[in-house]
């Protein structure tokens, strides 16, 4: 059984010290975390990433950045009403000095970086890049020269395992704790394993790349985080707090941008918050109001009632979750998993799948598949094919960045790490960035003109 003493250890990854070493600072470690990802780069470019919408001109909708940061602010009070349980319920983390701030600290910056990972143009850029090596004749040329393991990373892009690697780079020198790093690891596995239980929600996806496999054993190891299977790990239950913030803000913010858009009804928008409010609700009181007043004061009132069902359920299933028993969604079992359920099929139908998110989406595969194919072959052919080495292979490879590793590479070195930057590189850039170097280097848009 995890011990919660063990899971809020303040190590930091990269750190020799280990143990509870307490801040010299009038911030906690864990709000250190904070502030280290709201000035790092990689969290600065979600500005430029799309949440579902492509950004309209006439009504705001949510970037990945305003999304991250309501996702930190539920995760904060989830985490902080969750901390105030667990110290009243557990007298050794007094002795430890921790507070239900500092927990509610480790949810916000977990929660935070939650879409660090991810690619331009959202989940279809998640599958473009996935699409590339399993289809693309100059993504399946790579097959042959790596192993099975790794090919099934590059195969199954993953954003939150690109998230991890990403948090744990020494090119961003993030630093974070360790309890910061298992919080937002929601699949605590690899791409490949012999057999997935689906009942286990931590094992729909994975949670980091066969050549972080190291960094993520260090982690569990330092907070006694069990395994589930030879292959796969026990979720740190604050990550269960992580993924209910993400689905809270997703859910009703979607529905608010949807209804911003035009796309669903506000009637229906109304109709589909009511059942959480409960007796909350007052029609009166969305009289003499305007429909932004009036939506922003449901969501307010939703999200608060999402909290406390969810912080009441985390409660009753906290010891399951250190036995590694309990392994679901908290959302699927709150008092308006139903109502979130009826929420979810509206959005599929109105939302995801409208005209102007379908475009973005087809625009993103188009994207993405011309950029990875033009330096993929350009980087297959100076290693591995150098009589198809071209001039325009030659001036493709100059605009990657200085520090890719562009030395030491050959028929008999194996190119995962190579292809990981290339990864890297792609799925690093902004939706305008991504878009503007495909039209220059397909020709469609010339520079200065």
């Amino acid at each position: 059984m995890m011990k919660w003493e063990k899971l809020l250890t303040r190590g930091r990854f990269g750190d020799l010290a280990t143990g509870n070493v307490l801040t010299q600072t009038a911030r906690n470690e864990f709000e250190i975390d904070y502030d280290r990802i709201i000035f790092s780069a990689p969290f600065r470019n979600l500005q430029d990433k799309t949440q579902v919408f492509p950004l309209p001109e006439q009504a705001f909708v949510h970037t990945r950045l305003t999304h991250s940061l309501e996702v930190s602010s539920v995760g904060r009070s989830l985490g902080k009403a969750a901390g105030e349980f667990l110290i009243d319920k557990y007298p050794n983390l007094q002795k430890s000095e921790i507070s239900p701030s500092e927990i509610g600290s480790i949810v916000a910056a977990a929660a935070l970086t939650h879409d660090i990972g991810n690619p331009p143009f959202g989940h279809a850029g998640e599958e473009a890049i996935s699409d590339f090596f399993k289809f693309h004749p100059a993504g399946k040329v790579w097959e042959s020269h790596v192993r099975m393991e790794q090919w099934g990373d590059l195969c199954n892009f993953e954003g939150n395992a690109q998230g991890f690697r990403m948090l744990v780079s020494k090119k961003f020198g993030l630093k974070l704790t360790y309890a910061t790093l298992a919080a937002f690891t929601k699949y605590p596995r690899p791409s490949l394993i012999p057999h997935r239980d689906i009942a286990r929600r931590s094992q729909k996806k994975f949670g980091f790349f066969i050549n972080q496999l190291g960094d993520f054993e260090q982690m569990t190891s330092f907070l006694g985080i069990e395994k589930s299977s030879p292959e796969c790990w026990f979720r740190h239950p604050l990550a269960f707090l992580v993924e209910a913030a993400d689905d809270i803000c997703y859910s009703i913010i979607d529905l608010e941008d949807g209804c911003t858009m035009g796309l669903v009804s506000f009637e229906e928008t109304v109709n589909l918050l009511a059942p959480i409010l409960k007796d909350k609700f007052d029609a009166e009181k969305l009289k003499n109001r305007t429909q932004a007043q009036n939506l922003g004061a449901l969501r307010a009132l939703a999200i608060g009632e999402l909290i406390q069902e969810t912080v009441a359920v985390f409660a009753n299933y906290e010891e399951s979750m250190c036995k590694g028993n309990f392994d679901k969604a908290l959302t699927d079992i709150i008092p308006s998993a139903k109502a979130l359920q009826r929420i979810s099929e509206v959005s599929v139908q109105k939302i995801y799948r409208s005209k102007i998110v379908l475009e973005k989406e087809a625009a993103g595969f188009q994207v993405l598949e011309g950029l990875l194919s033009v330096f993929s072959q350009a980087l297959y052919h100076q290693f591995y094919d150098p009589n198809q080495f071209s001039g325009q292979d030659k001036s493709i490879l100059r605009l990657l960045p200085e520090d890719f590793p562009l030395k030491g590479w050959g028929a008999e070195v194996n190119p995962y790490p190579l292809l990981r930057a290339l990864v890297d590189f792609i799925s690093g850039m902004t939706d305008k960035y991504a878009l503007n170097l495909y039209r220059r280097v397909k020709g469609i848009s010339f520079p200065g003109v």
